[in-house]
């Protein structure tokens, strides 16, 4: 299999998993905040999450990316490794979590106090699960990708959602409220967990009959690059989650549900470029080893004119429906969260450059420039949240996240350009002609919005910019039928 069919395979296996989580995601978002919780529920339960994701931080400390790193290069130049790297990544793993957990359950109760609101220390006292069957769920995803075993990544996300879904809902119905949402993460992911790791080790760990010794300083450069990774993701964490703990502890839980739900519809829209960009960094890492940047140009440069043909205009429509579809489909109190959709909407465009970029600057050895433009964008955007969640309230917190994220996006690009020597002139040329027709469709949807009354015009709005924008795309020749019709099938 080539590479090219080898990255269709993965992206399709990968999409088709994002689809079957962010499908599970938006379900259980609809179902808790329309049905089974009301806006202050919703909101304490994700804001405990958006804690909970914070001391995440320290029992994950970039072991799972690093050590992904390390398996896609030995993968090619000495597999033997791989089963040393793994056991040793693991056991850090252990010994880090049970650190962690340990410092969490005895504090829980003053963590919680000290930020507002002791009615999180059950959320806090719980979370000593969560965090250790999330690091586990997330580090199997990771290595899969890193040992360009996308379907195998997939499948465990897939579950993973599907997972706790089921038992979210489950614990909900039987009056657990909340915190019986919160118990079906714990599960979900748990399940998730348990499976990722069978799997690594029948697939890979087993694959390898381990050399004699562990090479020399291997795992002291694991830790190493582990370092700016932690520093990277840290940064990521403050952007995703320190925000919504900041909303809560200014504002209210009611303010925390408008913005997690606003968040969350972008993650939603967001699936198709995360999966891209899973697949495709990978081969980053391998083509630079066998000095081939002329096809991790192509492929890169590729990715990133289709990802703009959808994502602009999707963006720009959003922004324009925006009103009826928080409204119709969540219910007129989550009319609030309206303003923070629309102003996403931008946040939804940078968000994809950065899907296809990150990871595969981590696997082109570039992890500590990545880190450390992270790094002050999110010390900037943690700034801006604290001066501006109080003076303007909750649409502050997104104007903060989309200010400093366009740093980020820029400097992300600088550093693809300076390894890769993009061709900026065709890129900006196709652009363009995206601008152009994300112009017209957002005129043609313009003219049906005042029209929508009911789902079912909303729907039909919808289509109108859909269909409006697949007949100039395919005009303008950015889409190509035939391709999309050779990966479908």
């Amino acid at each position: 299999m080539d590479r090219q069919a080898h990255i269709v395979r993965g992206f399709k296996a990968t999409l088709v998993a994002r689809g079957v989580y962010m499908v599970s995601s938006s379900l259980l978002m609809l179902v808790l905040a329309r049905y089974l919780l009301d806006p202050a529920g919703y909101g304490e339960l994700y804001w405990a999450i958006g804690i909970l994701a914070v001391v995440q931080l320290f029992a994950d400390v970039g072991l799972g990316k690093s050590a992904a790193r390390y398996v896609a290069e030995y993968r090619e130049d000495d597999p033997g490794q791989i089963p040393h790297l793994l056991r040793s990544t693991v056991t850090a793993k252990l010994i880090v979590i049970g650190i962690v957990a340990y410092t969490l359950l005895l504090f829980h109760e003053h963590i919680a106090s000290l930020l507002g609101d002791p009615g999180a220390a059950p959320f806090l006292a719980a979370g000593v699960v969560y965090i250790t069957v999330n690091s586990f769920n997330v580090f199997a995803q990771i290595v899969f990708q890193g040992y360009n075993e996308l379907v195998y990544s997939a499948a465990i996300q897939a579950i993973s959602g599907a997972a706790r879904l089921v038992f979210a809902v489950l614990f909900v119905l039987a009056g657990l409220g909340a915190l019986g949402a919160f118990f079906g993460y714990i599960v979900g992911y748990a399940i998730a967990a348990a499976v990722g790791l069978v799997w690594l080790y029948r697939t890979v760990y087993r694959k390898y009959e381990g050399v004699a010794e562990f090479e020399d300083g291997l795992s002291r450069r694991v830790l190493e690059y582990s370092v700016p990774l932690t520093a990277t993701r840290s940064a990521n964490v403050v952007d995703k989650q320190i925000d919504i703990v900041l909303v809560g502890f200014f504002l209210n839980p009611v303010a925390v549900a408008f913005y997690t739900l606003a968040k969350q519809l972008s993650d939603f829209l967001l699936a198709p470029a995360e999966s891209l960009g899973f697949t495709i960094s990978p081969n980053f890492g391998e083509q630079k080893v066998a000095g081939q940047l002329e096809e991790a140009r192509r492929i890169y440069e590729t990715a990133l004119t289709n990802a703009m043909l959808l994502y602009v205009p999707a963006a720009v429509g959003l922004a324009l429906v925006a009103e009826p579809l928080m409204t119709m489909v969540f219910g007129a109190e989550y009319a609030g969260a309206v303003p923070i959709v629309q102003v996403f909407s931008l946040f939804i465009v940078l968000q994809t450059i950065t899907n296809l970029t990150s990871d595969s600057l981590d696997y082109l050895g570039r992890a500590r420039s990545r880190a450390i433009a992270k790094g002050a964008t999110s010390a900037a955007n943690l700034l801006l949240n604290i001066a501006l969640i109080p003076t303007i309230g909750v649409v502050g917190a997104a104007i903060a996240t989309v200010a400093t994220h366009t740093v980020y996006v820029l400097v992300n690009l600088y550093i693809v350009h300076s390894e890769l020597t993009l061709h900026l002139e065709s890129l900006a040329r196709s652009f363009g002609r995206i601008c152009g027709i994300t112009g017209v469709m957002a005129v043609a949807v313009l003219l049906v919005t005042p029209l929508i009354s009911s789902l079912v015009m909303l729907v039909g709005a919808i289509a109108v910019g859909v269909v409006t924008w697949g007949a100039l795309a395919v005009a303008s020749g950015l889409l190509d039928l035939q391709q999309i019709q050779s990966v479908v099938t």
